[in-house]
Order: C-alpha cells, then structure tokens, then sequence
C-alpha cells in the first residue's frame, strides 16, 4: 500500500493550511493510501547547525521527522507564505532530513518521492507564491513535484470552525491527494 505523509509548514492553532492539507489527506486516502497526518509542533528541533550536528549529533526530534520521510513513498505538504516563502520552521525541518546518516544515501529522505503541494491564506493569491520556491527547492532535493499544485485564497470564507466546507474546494483539495497517490504508486 502507498504511503504519504501529510503536513503543514505552521504549528498555529486554527492553521489555515493544516486545514487544506487534512482535506487532501483525506483524498489520499479515498483512493487507496495509507496517510500519516503530522503536526510538525511534535518534532520540534532546534535551528539546523552543522556545529552542533557535529558536536551532539542529530536531535532526537529531527531524526523521527526524518525517518518518517523515509517510510514514506509521498507527501502532501501545505505551506503559509512568509514573505512570498516558506516559513523558517517548514525549512529547519526540511534542511534536518536532508543530512546523510550513516548507512544512508545522499538526500534519502526525499530523492525518488512525490510531493502535492498546497497553500492557502486570507488574501486574494492564496500562498501562491511560496509554491514557486517550495517545488524548486523539493525538487532541488530530488522529490517529483506534481504540477497540480493548490493556491486556496481567502481560505477564511471557504470554512467554518476551523474546517474546509466549500465544495469546490473540497474536490479540489481532495484531487491533489488522489493524485499524489496514485503517482507515488506508480513509482513506487
């Protein structure tokens, strides 16, 4: 059974993208994937630096995070834009994964992996500039970027208490997660 792992790039409480990715995951699993749904706010790791990686090793936390990239054959990753990017926590965890354990091939955690990504906001682009630099760097690391890509904007009027209940968006959202996994199945 495919497996893809499911999270956003925020940790704040009413997260308007770990509301579009729980839908997603939800269409990942409609079509047949075993999900993992995260919140990355249960890995917190500290800044990534290569002297203490040195000196400590990887911490505790960023070795789980990476080690369910690795059980994973995809992902489904819903970012908020800071400054037409993603946020510091997305990239921290990202860059953690990214380091060569021993017994370990090169970038691991990602290199012949799918990802679906998602982003939404309150304003009228949706997050859709942050989806540019998130392939790019995806891709940098050796993960297949699907080109259907979401940008959910004015997310806030397309919910109610926290959850996604616009149809439109709900087909949309689940779409992705349908694709991401019958992608990450074909290559699996």
């Amino acid at each position: 059974m495919t497996k893809i792992l499911a999270f956003a790039g925020s940790t704040r409480k009413g997260s308007f993208n770990q509301a579009i990715m729980k839908v997603a995951a939800e269409g990942a699993r409609e079509a047949g994937a075993d999900v993992t749904v995260i919140d990355l706010a249960d890995f917190q790791m500290p800044l990534f630096n290569e002297d203490e990686e040195a000196e400590f090793g990887m911490p505790e936390k960023a070795q789980a995070f990476k080690e369910l990239l690795m059980s994973h054959d995809g992902f489904l990753i819903a970012s908020p834009e800071y400054n037409s990017s993603y946020p510091a926590l997305l990239k921290n965890a990202i860059d953690w994964a990214s380091r060569m354990g021993e017994g370990e091939k090169p970038l691991q955690a990602y290199r012949g992996k799918v990802a679906g990504i998602m982003a939404a906001s309150a304003g009228g682009l949706g997050g859709m500039r942050v989806l540019v630099v998130l392939r790019m760097l995806l891709e940098n690391l050796g993960t297949m970027v699907l080109p259907n890509q979401k940008a959910i904007a004015k997310v806030n009027t397309l919910m109610e208490g926290g959850v996604i209940t616009d149809e439109k968006t709900i087909k949309q959202l689940k779409n992705l997660g349908k694709e991401t996994a019958e992608l990450a199945d074909k290559l699996a």
